[in-house]
Order: structure tokens, then C-alpha cells, then sequence
């Protein structure tokens, strides 16, 4: 079986097209999947990678309150902006860890 080069590129564009339609598809079917009132939205997989923590302390985390949570169809998010402040809070430089124990 010959091709041509004219019809091999004719081909390619066509391919190439539709890659670029399929990644319009899932580039906002990610935005839409992942954000509430234009502020993203993280699962506790996310947050289990992002913070390298264990399961079991993203659940003490929310127990505890010191972690805001949602529950949409019965699954767990996060909002960015609260686990920024998470983070933050939970932040001690070694200054104050040593003030501490004085």
C-alpha cells in the first residue's frame, strides 16, 4: 500500500485536529470537574500527594476541625484556598518551637 506525501500530511492535519478538539474537551471538563464558584476544588487524593501525609491524618485533620471540608454526592473536597490557610497555620518556624519549650 503507497501513500502519497500529499495525502500523508492531509492525513496528519486530520489526526492532529482532532487531538487539538479532545484536548479543548478535557481542558474544560477539568474546569469544570474541579472548581466551585471559580475556586478549585481538591479530592483527598490530591491532598494526600500534595501534603505527603497518611490517610488516616487527613481524616484527623477534618475530625479535629482544623481542615475545612465539603461533601458533594457523598465524596470529600477541599477547597484551595483552605488548605493554603491549612498550611499556613500549621506552619511553625524553629524561633517559636524554641520559645516553647523554654
Amino acid at each position: 500500500m503507497n501513500i502519497d506525501k500529499m495525502e500523508f500530511i492531509a492525513w496528519m492535519e486530520r489526526i492532529m485536529g482532532r487531538f487539538d478538539v479532545m484536548d479543548e474537551h478535557i481542558n474544560d471538563m477539568k474546569k469544570q470537574r474541579s472548581s466551585i464558584d471559580g475556586e478549585e476544588l481538591l479530592d483527598n487524593q490530591d491532598l494526600l500527594q500534595m501534603l505527603k501525609i497518611s490517610n488516616r491524618s487527613l481524616q484527623r485533620y477534618r475530625s479535629i476541625g482544623k481542615l475545612s471540608y465539603y461533601t458533594i454526592s457523598g465524596k470529600i473536597y477541599y477547597k484551595l484556598s483552605d488548605v493554603h490557610q491549612f498550611i499556613r497555620e500549621s506552619f511553625t518556624t524553629p524561633m517559636t518551637k524554641m520559645k516553647a519549650n523554654k
